[in-house]
């Protein structure tokens, strides 16, 4: 099963959820985008779709789900329950299982069905902080990827468990500031050298640019080998079409997240910018809020999230 077609299905999941949600809003004149109140004061990393309802993970810890009296908090303390923020997100095919990253090698595999936690943290005693995390495979039979600050990508093609761990250092040691997978073992990483690495196997990382871009890189989305976009400094966005980069300046934002699916979908960025693309072209949504937006997730109700507990639904 491709990350696409996982796409969808968890989109369709959340639609019954987003028909009966009546969350506590305030709306801003002219803006698509609604805040929504949250429990969480600190800066929200990132947000994805599951199986039964959307799930974002925050400071300190925090998990919270987006359910019908509005978001709540369904975990504290993180992983380990020492409170380590979290950072990244990814599901299982099937969406059960939530993976959760974040600082000092927090790595937590939540059963979004049951509410069940397993620490898979620190693998083979590593705690640099984990930045991202790709999923791929169902429940309980996972390949499953970490981005770490130190440059290396850690990976175990058995479900996280103690003892299956490796890692590769893709490129010369940089932090790794986002990794997607589109497929079983195929997908791409970007580091903060300027540097896009692409994989087949799971393994091995090929170098695949960006020559002279000139921008810091944040966010990262693989669709196949050939349908690549990167995010970054400049309100930068680069695509990739198998064979070379086009790059564009969408205004002086530093864009963190990008998420795109046949031809749609948005990135978004500092000062509540949120761009959104539409028949290949890029325009500017107006938001309600000024808070740095850092990761979007599309689906029956799109939700971008961001510091000081920030959070948008259109």
């Amino acid at each position: 099963m491709t990350r696409l077609t996982r796409r969808s299905a968890l989109k369709a999941a959340g639609a019954s959820l987003a028909a009966a949600t009546v969350p506590a809003t305030v709306s801003a004149a002219e803006s698509d985008w609604t805040v929504v109140e949250t429990p969480v004061d600190s800066t929200i990393h990132d947000v994805a779709y599951t199986a039964t309802n959307p799930h974002a993970v925050a400071g300190s810890g925090l998990v919270i789900e987006r359910t019908a009296g509005g978001w709540e908090v369904v975990l504290q303390g993180g992983p380990t329950g020492n409170g380590n923020d979290l950072y990244g997100v990814d599901t299982t095919d099937d969406g059960e299982r939530l993976w959760l990253v974040g600082s000092s090698g927090a790595i937590g595999e939540y059963d979004v069905t049951t509410g069940n936690l397993v620490d898979r943290s620190a693998p083979n005693d590593f705690t640099a902080n984990f930045n991202d995390i790709a999923v791929t495979g169902p429940a309980g039979e996972a390949d499953v990827y970490v981005a770490d600050d130190s440059g290396s990508v850690h990976y175990s093609f058995d479900n996280g468990k103690e003892g299956t761990w490796n890692y590769e250092v893709p490129g010369s040691g940089s932090g790794l500031k986002a990794i997607e997978f589109y497929d079983a073992r195929s997908g791409h990483v970007v580091d903060t050298n300027g540097k896009v690495f692409a994989t087949d196997d799971g393994v091995t990382w090929n170098p695949i640019g960006i020559e002279d871009a000139g921008v810091t890189y944040y966010g990262l989305d693989s669709d196949a080998a050939d349908d690549v976009r990167v995010s970054g400094g400049n309100a930068s966005v680069f695509t990739y079409n198998g064979s070379q980069w086009v790059p564009e300046s969408l205004g002086d934002a530093a864009l963190f997240d990008i998420e795109t699916d046949a031809g749609t979908g948005y990135t978004v960025g500092s000062g509540g910018a949120v761009f959104e693309l539409e028949d290949g072209k890029w325009t500017r949504n107006e938001t309600p809020v000024g808070e740095n937006l850092r990761a979007v997730a599309t689906g029956p109700v799109d939700i971008a999230v961001g510091s000081s507990g920030a959070l948008l639904e259109r």
